[in-house]
């Protein structure tokens, strides 16, 4: 009998987050290769190539969600590493300072063992890719320098036009199969073509349940609280080209569609006004930003940050150009008009009545143009907003009473115009 059996999808989540972490364990026990990647840097080709899997960003997330990046981000600041850096770079950095110490000196330091992050081990390598944001290169590059470890590099230019032209494709594409090279060097051995096709089409049936989970937003009343993508997003990062995923959206999925069926929502009966969150989770204050909307009766029925990962691609493409689209189109990496389209977008399929603006200090690339993208959008479609300032990870940064100002206001103007239109 399978341990999943009978398994909701919040306890298959638990289980398979908790299992990527411990392959990762026994891949290093054995002496096999463990790569740290970026978050939206393609997985295909180390999971074809047998090498485990651990992403700092994710990983990052959940010791700020378990309220323990202070400590990370204390000892990356006694290292030299500026508030102004990414604070999911700080608190990799901090984590890794502890593993190194640990490895060198045979004892673990105190703050280590104190601390709530998932066991992980240290790199063999680490793979990164720009299309999210340029910090990344040069966090992936300290950390290969840290450590003396392989650093490969996939370059995705950013788009200034849309819709993204062969060029671009076909850079990328060379991009995927010089970082193949790479790893055949790496590991010392061929890459499995016919390998590499099949995870790719379980990265697809991952990616297709993901979507469904996604999709049901858009019905009014919402089965789906919004803030479960934040929480669910992790195995869309750590395990999109494995079968954990697959499993556990499906089984999320199917949830949510008999709910539907069975007229149960996600917040039963009490829905009153929709938003869009556009932005990274404040992952150490997560709690209180879904307990003020939910307070307010306000469900989250639109966000982007999830969608980063709707990396549908043509797995029959052995050219990589439909893939090479797919890791290049994300809307961050895009102009302007392309990120104002798939906004709106979000927002008319979820059916959101305003839009909160994350001001995260340490994702510039995230937060650069909310103001601007803000104004243009309320141009286009009339929908009231508020911005907040925050972190994702660095708790120092939010401040819990402005945020709910700014959600009162909101809450308010979007009530306002619903009376205005009955």
């Amino acid at each position: 009998m399978s341990l999943t059996q009978g398994m909701k999808a919040k306890q298959l989540l638990a289980y398979y987050q908790n299992k990527a972490d411990q392959d990762a364990r026994e891949a290093k026990a054995r002496g096999d290769l463990v790569c740290w990647s970026a978050s939206v840097a393609p997985p295909e080709f180390c999971v074809t190539m047998g090498i485990a899997m651990i992403y700092p960003e994710t990983h990052a997330a959940g010791i700020g969600a378990r309220k323990g990046a202070m400590d990370m981000l204390e000892v990356a600041d006694r290292k030299g590493y500026n508030i102004d850096c990414c604070s999911y770079g700080r608190v990799n950095m901090g984590y890794m300072e502890c593993l190194k110490e640990a490895a060198i000196t045979g004892v673990k330091p105190e703050v280590l063992v104190n601390s709530p992050a998932a066991d992980v081990p240290l790199p063999d390598l680490v793979i990164t890719c720009n299309n999210i944001c340029n910090t990344l290169l040069k966090w992936y590059e300290n950390l290969a320098a840290e450590l003396d470890i392989p650093c490969i590099v996939i370059d995705v230019p950013f788009n200034h036009t849309m819709p993204i032209p062969e060029y671009a494709k076909a850079y990328i594409a060379d991009q995927f199969r010089n970082a193949i090279s790479q790893l055949e060097v790496i590991c010392g051995k061929s890459f499995d073509w016919k390998k590499f096709k099949e995870v790719r089409d379980q990265t697809q049936r991952s990616v297709y349940h993901w979507n469904r989970i996604a999709a049901m937003a858009q019905y009014k009343p919402s089965p789906l609280n919004g803030f479960d993508l934040f929480n669910y997003m992790a195995l869309i990062v750590a395990c999109r080209s494995l079968d954990y995923a697959e499993i556990t959206f499906k089984k999320f999925a199917d949830e949510l569609e008999e709910n539907l069926k069975a007229g149960i929502y996600a917040f039963k009966g009490a829905e009153k006004t929709r938003f869009q969150w556009e932005g990274i989770a404040v992952w150490p204050h997560l709690g209180h930003t879904f307990k003020a909307m939910k307070g307010l009766n306000s469900i989250m029925t639109g966000t982007a940050y999830p969608a980063l990962w709707d990396l549908h691609y043509d797995a029959d493409d052995d050219s990589m150009h439909s893939m090479a689209e797919a890791y290049t189109r994300i809307y961050i990496n895009t102009c302007l008009q392309n990120k104002v389209d798939v906004l709106l977008d979000i927002m008319e399929k979820g059916k959101v009545d305003g839009t909160i603006y994350h001001l995260n200090r340490s994702c510039k690339l995230m937060s650069f143009l909310n103001v601007e993208t803000a104004e243009v959008i309320k141009e286009k479609n009339g929908l009231p907003y508020v911005s907040f300032d925050g972190d994702q990870t660095d708790p120092r940064v939010f401040s819990p009473a402005q945020f709910d100002t700014r959600v009162q206001a909101l809450v308010e103007m979007m009530e306002a115009n619903m009376a205005e239109a009955e």
